[in-house]
């Protein structure tokens, strides 16, 4: 497990991890204390047969880092995407929460229910966007990336806690004072769903044995590398359009999933710039519970990949899943389906039926 600050760990230990021992689990527990430290847990991925990420939204980001962009060659990280992920939400709101757990009486119960649903062994698959700059390391997310006031004004809510329950809508207001309308231009390049091919059967994303993995990787080595395949992303293929919006988002399926969906996308909402101050007061509070939300009148885009170019000058900040980054262009690309999540069964079967519903 992944832990970050002391509350966290303690609401692990005296809730989490007896369960874990007594499952008969073979445990190491690696402690997040500094940025970084998740790089321990996956050096131990040869002998692990599953992850768990104990903390919140940032713990799960801080992990995915560490896999995918600053540690892994490619083989590991296949070997990453195929190990089974637990989560374990520890902070007092989690977007992955909501999608593997029912809502619960308390955070005590929530925890305790997380975790005897990871020993149930029901998993799920997730998308992750990968988030590129032109110069960065890519970032990657499990929820998805935000752009525009509604995004600014929520990080600011916390300081006006003085005014108690008026707190989220004076921070919508005050903004309000800025510039008006506020309007966040860009260009936008994107291609269209993929197709999704068939589930793989259970039983083969089951972990070989170590020998196996062990020849497997030497291998690899010693061969050449393979050719690329050119992608079929001609210039014919991309769609582009000018936005001038108040808020823009890119985002996962991973709230709302469907097991049953036969194409694989991610979704684009570009909010209308026309926007009321009235009306950006009290759509920021259902914002707020709901991050997600595109509403009425916005213009709703299906996508695989995307390219968002912001005009030379731009300032601002993106908020990717929920942790804060210079606004740039940036390149996103869907990884459809890249890591299995453990799950409360009840919600899996919710997720098997969400069509007919």
């Amino acid at each position: 497990p992944s832990i970050s600050s002391s509350k966290a760990r303690t609401l692990f230990e005296k809730n989490a991890a007896p369960i874990l021992h007594l499952s008969g689990l073979d445990v190491t527990v690696v402690k997040t204390d500094y940025e970084g430290q998740a790089k321990k847990l996956l050096e131990l991925m040869e002998s692990t047969d599953l992850i768990i990420i104990a903390g919140g939204d940032g713990t799960v980001q801080e992990v995915l880092q560490e896999a995918y962009a600053n540690l892994l060659s490619s083989c590991m990280q296949a070997t990453f995407s195929k190990i089974p992920i637990g989560f374990i939400p520890l902070g007092k709101t989690s977007t992955l929460s909501h999608t593997l757990y029912p809502e619960s009486m308390n955070q005590v119960q929530h925890i305790i229910n997380a975790t005897l649903a990871i020993l149930k062994g029901e998993t799920v698959p997730l998308d992750v966007l990968q988030i590129k700059g032109e110069k960065e390391q890519p970032v990657f997310a499990m929820t998805g990336l935000r752009w525009g006031s509604y995004r600014d004004a929520a990080v600011k809510v916390s300081k006006y806690w003085y005014l108690g329950p008026l707190k989220t809508k004076a921070a919508h207001l005050f903004s309000t004072f800025k510039e008006w309308p506020q309007k966040h231009q860009a260009a936008l390049m994107y291609l269209g769903p993929t197709e999704r091919p068939p589930e793989e059967p259970e039983e083969k994303r089951s972990r070989p044995p170590f020998h196996v993995r062990l020849y497997r990787r030497l291998a690899l080595y010693w061969s050449s590398p393979p050719k690329e395949i050119p992608q079929e992303e001609t210039q014919d293929n991309w769609e582009e359009l000018k936005i001038s919006t108040i808020e823009l988002s890119i985002a996962t399926q991973n709230r709302q999933l469907d097991l049953t969906r036969t194409e694989d996308f991610m979704n684009i909402c570009i909010e209308a710039d026309t926007v009321g101050k009235g009306q950006f007061v009290s759509r920021g509070s259902q914002k707020m519970s709901d991050p997600e939300l595109c509403p009425e009148g916005s213009q709703c885009i299906q996508a695989s990949k995307c390219i968002l170019q912001l005009p030379e000058g731009t300032g601002g900040s993106f908020g990717i899943d929920n942790e804060e980054y210079e606004a740039m262009p940036v390149e996103v690309k869907l990884l459809p389906r890249k890591l299995h999540f453990f799950c409360d069964p009840r919600r899996r079967e919710q997720m098997l039926h969400v069509a007919a519903q």
